[in-house]
């Protein structure tokens, strides 16, 4: 009988013991680490005789013992099994991403909520006293404080608002004026109201967040606003204010941020959604709660988007940065607080020679399968 060790298998080593942990599906399983040596020995499909033959210093009986108790476990799957087949499957979708983002989405896939296991349950849940801290700042930082913004601004209406949304690639020169930017972040990243969450008080904003944690921040580094000096700012929601984190900002900062794409070096700004890891685990502890992260990054972004259409700035973002370098220099540990997310915006050009051609009936004739 041929054999082969599945695709999806991920070993590490967790509270003391080596983990293996199969997927899709499958639970981790505390096996002692030389299995992993007979799992390499069926890398391919291999008779068990020959695999035996490979790991000479082992008995053949140990060998069959511990492949009798793998294919038990479905680490290793018959050539003719169903199993096999779906195996292959997944090897053929997943492997480009594999095994990082292939492991994060089927590891986090139906998870034990804790409600249903209290072994899961968070230490805040289970002791009140543990402080939950809701806004982030850095109170010795010089401030900007920010003008107030006119309730006028966003009246442009909404399908108009919808409709005019597009990613920006090219800026001109011109800068954006500090009660725009004001605006823009008030809209987005204020609180709208306050609630009380039985353990004190959360708050909400125009994009919806699991639980009202609101776990990111809004880092923002300028390179051209008017009234303000280039540099790395935290937005302080609480006073509507930017702190000043480090001075200057170039437009070869703001294209080493986006992973070295020249287009983020004309943007006015950079907005860098950063996660509060604490934040959103004081309530949510397992990990397919990092999803949900990700999720709110994305409606934060859209409602950044449509606001600053509506301003008349030209919207863009991008999941390509420099994680490490963005967080240095926003002074994240990359740790406990680290970037989620980039965004960028200025006032548009009138050219948009980066953005994509209209389709025409020649694309779709090109693109199209005959039935």
């Amino acid at each position: 009988m041929r054999l082969r060790r599945r695709h999806g298998l991920v070993c590490y080593w967790y509270d003391g013991s080596f983990v293996v942990h199969p997927h899709p599906g499958g639970d981790p399983l505390a096996l002692h680490p030389a299995v992993a040596e007979i799992l390499s020995a069926f890398s391919e499909w291999t008779e068990q005789a020959e695999a035996a033959e490979n790991l000479n210093h082992l008995s053949a009986e140990t060998v069959e013992q511990a492949v009798e108790e793998l294919r038990g476990t479905g680490l290793l799957l018959a050539a003719d099994a169903p199993e096999a087949a779906a195996d292959e499957r997944f090897e053929r979708q997943w492997s480009t991403w594999s095994p990082e983002a292939a492991f994060f989405h089927y590891a986090t896939q139906d998870v034990k909520y804790p409600e249903n296991d209290p072994a899961r349950e968070s230490p805040a849940s289970r002791d009140p006293q543990v402080p939950f801290v809701l806004f982030t700042g850095y109170p010795r930082a010089d401030r900007v404080l920010l003008p107030r913004p006119p309730s006028t601004e966003l009246r442009a209406p909404y399908e108009q608002v919808l409709l005019a949304r597009h990613t920006c690639r090219d800026y001109t020169p011109d800068p954006v004026p500090l009660s725009t930017l004001s605006t823009l972040l008030s809209t987005t990243f204020a609180p709208v109201d306050f609630i009380d969450c039985g353990r004190g008080a959360l708050f909400r904003r125009t994009s919806p967040a699991g639980g009202a944690r609101q776990e990111l921040d809004a880092y923002v580094a300028l390179r051209n606003v008017t009234g303000v000096e280039p540099g790395v700012y935290h937005y302080n929601l609480r006073e509507h204010s930017l702190e000043l984190l480090s001075e200057g900002f170039t437009s070869a900062d703001a294209t080493h941020f986006c992973a070295d794409q020249e287009w983020a070096g004309g943007a006015a700004f950079l907005v860098v959604l950063g996660l509060v890891v604490d934040r959103l685990l004081s309530k949510y502890p397992t990990p397919r709660s990092y999803r949900v992260s990700l999720l709110n990054a994305g409606h934060l972004g859209q409602t950044f988007a449509l606001t600053a259409t509506a301003l008349g700035l030209g919207p863009a973002q991008t999941g390509a940065f420099h994680d490490s370098s963005v967080a240095e220099r926003l002074g994240l540990d990359n740790i406990g607080r680290t970037p989620l997310y980039v965004l960028a915006s200025g006032y548009p050009a009138a050219e948009q020679p980066a953005a994509p051609p209209a389709a025409g009936l020649s694309t779709f004739r090109e693109t199209t399968l005959e039935g």
